[in-house]
């Protein structure tokens, strides 16, 4: 079992940015020294939910300060972004890290950032499959031209070239957040592995597994691939003596930071969103996850693998929105948490 945390760098209220974004550097220094697998890093536009507006841009900071962390982004916004930018940027970090960095891609939502970067509605709800696809050609291919609907270009060489810089044969990881039947389809007939929200339970993402695995088959992805997908699961662990000091530190700290940064969320085309309760979400991430005492979230990482065929975990560890609380956290997690999973 692998596990690793996620990392929004939150604004909670009465915080700068500045303490959001070194909260969420810290963090991940200490999970390296905890012993976690990888650093998972959220990126969002113009909201205190997630400070970090480019999260490979975190990643190349996190991937020169760690040694043996893997580092991935939970995701990069492909409808906001260049294919071929991100491309480069994405084989850039694998080369320059030794393989250490994983590209988590995502569609994003309907929200101004669109309007803001030049991408347009479009973009949002249709362009994704051209663009996946434009990247992934971006980084398994020695060269790159584009006919498409909506990137024409000239073929142009790959330089750095992620596939032959190694000695390992493939790229860098590339794994797709899967929320609809629509994108776990496009992810598996891609052979790639999903990354499955933290609003979730065990059940959906087994259904989704199960899905992802059926329309893989039909698409001729080879045996080995479906049944070695690491997909990744998010959540929420916090760690405390007693399961409800857990669960009061989430529910004192995370409504505050959940209403805010939510609210704060602009749709591009005036359409009504439904935003969640504050105070039923947080109750509902504490009932879903990892929050208790160190057995507790051992049990239920090991339980939700078993339900799922999930071994890959990004757990939110910020929870508290406090500095020393979530470098304690981490620290428990790493110390009494993963060797149970041993």
């Amino acid at each position: 079992m692998r596990v690793g945390s996620f990392v929004l760098a939150a604004r909670f209220p009465g915080q700068g940015e500045g303490e959001a974004l070194h909260r969420a550097v810290r963090s991940a220094e200490v999970a390296e020294e905890s012993g976690l697998d990888t650093v998972w890093l959220a990126e969002h536009h113009f909201v205190p939910y997630g400070t970090c507006p480019s999260a490979v841009t975190l990643a190349a900071l996190l991937l020169g300060r760690t040694r043996r962390l893997r580092v991935g982004t939970a995701v990069s916004v492909l409808p906001t972004v260049h294919p071929v930018a991100l491309g480069e940027q994405a084989a850039l970090l694998h080369v320059a890290s030794g393989g250490r960095f994983s590209l988590g891609l995502g569609r994003g939502g309907p929200w101004v950032d669109l309007e803001v970067f030049g991408a347009g509605l479009e973009a949002y709800e249709k362009g994704f499959p051209e663009a996946l696809d434009l990247l992934l050609r971006w980084l398994s291919e020695p060269s790159v031209g584009a006919a498409g609907e909506r990137y024409r270009f000239r073929e142009v060489p790959v330089v750095p070239r992620p596939t032959e810089a190694l000695t390992e044969a493939e790229g860098p990881e590339v794994v797709v957040a899967c929320t609809s039947p629509a994108s776990v389809r496009l992810a598996a007939e891609r052979g790639l592995p999903m990354l499955l929200g933290m609003h979730v339970g065990d059940e959906e993402k087994a259904e989704m597994v199960a899905l992802w695995g059926r329309h893989a088959r039909a698409c001729g992805r080879p045996s080995a691939e479906i049944e070695g997908a690491a997909h990744v699961s998010a959540g929420v662990c916090q760690i405390a003596d007693r399961r409800s000091d857990a669960a009061e530190v989430l529910l004192k700290a995370m409504p505050g930071w959940l209403k805010q940064g939510l609210e704060a969320h602009v749709t591009v085309d005036g359409r009504e969103r439904r935003m969640r309760d504050p105070l039923a979400y947080t109750e509902l991430l504490c009932g879903l996850h990892p929050v208790g005492t160190p057995r507790l979230c051992a049990d239920r990482l090991a339980a939700t693998s078993e339900r799922t065929g999930i071994s890959r975990f990004a757990l939110l560890v910020e929870g508290s929105g406090d500095l020393a609380a979530t470098e304690e956290n981490v620290r428990r997690l790493g110390a009494e948490v993963l060797p149970q999973l041993t």
